[in-house]
């Protein structure tokens, strides 16, 4: 069975009354699920971690969901949550393996290829967006300081920064 909205629903609420059948039905549609939304975000050897990850916060939470309120969306905030924070573990348990030995010396010539592969990508995107990445994401202006300079709305920066970035993400991807 593939369930959808209305049938994780049903069973959310069937298990918030304590039916239990249901609660072990709903876990185990909510883990293919699961498996699924994790399949492209992180390598294989992570989901299984990531999945039960979250089947134990849908455990400990069950309580918080409101059934006047689609399951789908609580169980992706979840999902994204628990994702951020394995994230963040694994670059933290990354950079802890580096040490100093690992630190390569400062070189202007890696910051030169490095823009020069950058200003290559932001021929591919429109001048709005080139210029709203530079700003807020290179120079590190607010989207309000950065909409005052331009003379955009602080929605058009967010547009073209979240445009700019999936554009460069596929260029990138692309280019693997």
């Amino acid at each position: 069975m593939i369930a959808d909205e209305p049938i994780f629903a049903r069973l959310m609420t069937a298990s918030q009354g304590g039916d239990r059948r249901a609660y072990t039905v709903l876990l185990t549609e909510a883990q293919f699920w699961l498996e699924r939304f994790f399949r492209r975000r992180v390598p294989p050897a992570q989901i299984d971690d990531l999945v039960q990850d979250v089947l134990l916060a849908i455990h400990a939470k069950r309580a918080t969901w409101d059934e006047t309120r689609a399951f789908l969306p609580w169980l992706a905030a979840i999902a994204r949550y628990r994702w951020v924070d394995h994230l963040r573990r694994v670059y933290r348990a990354s950079e802890s393996e580096l040490g100093d030995y690992d630190a390569s010396e400062d070189s202007e010539e890696d910051a030169i290829l490095a823009r020069m592969s950058l200003d290559r990508l932001f021929m591919q995107l429109s001048p709005a967006q080139c210029n709203a990445i530079e700003l807020v994401k290179i120079e590190g202006l607010s989207v309000t300081e950065a909409a005052k300079r331009t003379g955009q709305s602080e929605s058009l920066i967010k547009v073209n920064i979240h445009r700019g970035l999936r554009k460069l993400s596929a260029l990138v991807e692309e280019a693997d």
